[in-house]
């Protein structure tokens, strides 16, 4: 089976690491805390400003992007996975888009080299603009483990997705779509997914 596999809040837990660094970026620059873990986008999960969120990934992009850590049994899973013979495609929407000028031209050296670091075995990395569903059929990708409620709802239109459980994706449900809690859970759900 082909298993589309997104990075952040998939591979990386983002809504911990925004939880952890948005508040001490908040503390460390003066600005209230005030957080909405209903919501992906940090501009409106902390109430920040445009310049205020570009300051924060200028300051914390390259740090988050190839040294925070993989979810914990992430590596193991997917290894397991491939093992079994499934092929395994990373999908991602990260791009060069607001990237900070030291680090502009980096983001697919950061993510092949987070990748390594961090045991994350695959087939082929395959970088999206927009939707990912044309991505996702394109290389007919049987099953995606997303979080983003938006991707979610897009390539359920097609594709099974396992939504991986996230504040910012609480109540989303519908046609193809199966919430996912750890990657123990996601090896459970594909292997009964065959």
């Amino acid at each position: 089976m082909k298993i589309g596999i997104d990075i952040d809040g998939v591979l990386v837990d983002i809504e911990r690491f925004m939880c952890d660094y948005a508040t001490k970026f908040c503390i460390e620059n003066n600005i209230p805390i005030d957080i909405n873990v209903g919501e992906y986008d940090e501009r409106k999960s902390f109430n920040w400003t445009d310049e205020q969120a570009t300051k924060f990934w200028n300051e914390y992009l390259e740090y988050y992007a190839t040294k925070y850590p993989a979810r914990e049994f992430a590596s193991e899973i997917i290894k397991k996975l491939k093992q079994e013979g499934h092929e395994i495609y990373i999908i991602t929407a990260r791009n060069e888009d607001g990237l900070p000028e030291k680090t502009y031209g980096m983001m697919k050296e950061f993510i092949s080299g987070w990748l390594r670091d961090n045991n994350i075995v695959y087939d082929r990395i395959i970088y999206t603009e927009g939707s990912k569903l044309p991505y996702c059929i394109g290389n007919y990708i049987e099953i995606m483990i997303e979080d983003w409620d938006y991707n979610v709802k897009d390539i359920s239109t097609k594709i099974p997705v396992l939504c991986f459980d996230c504040n910012y994706n609480r109540g989303l449900e519908g046609k193809n779509i199966t919430r996912v809690y750890s990657w123990y859970d996601i090896y459970d759900k594909i292997s009964k997914f065959k």
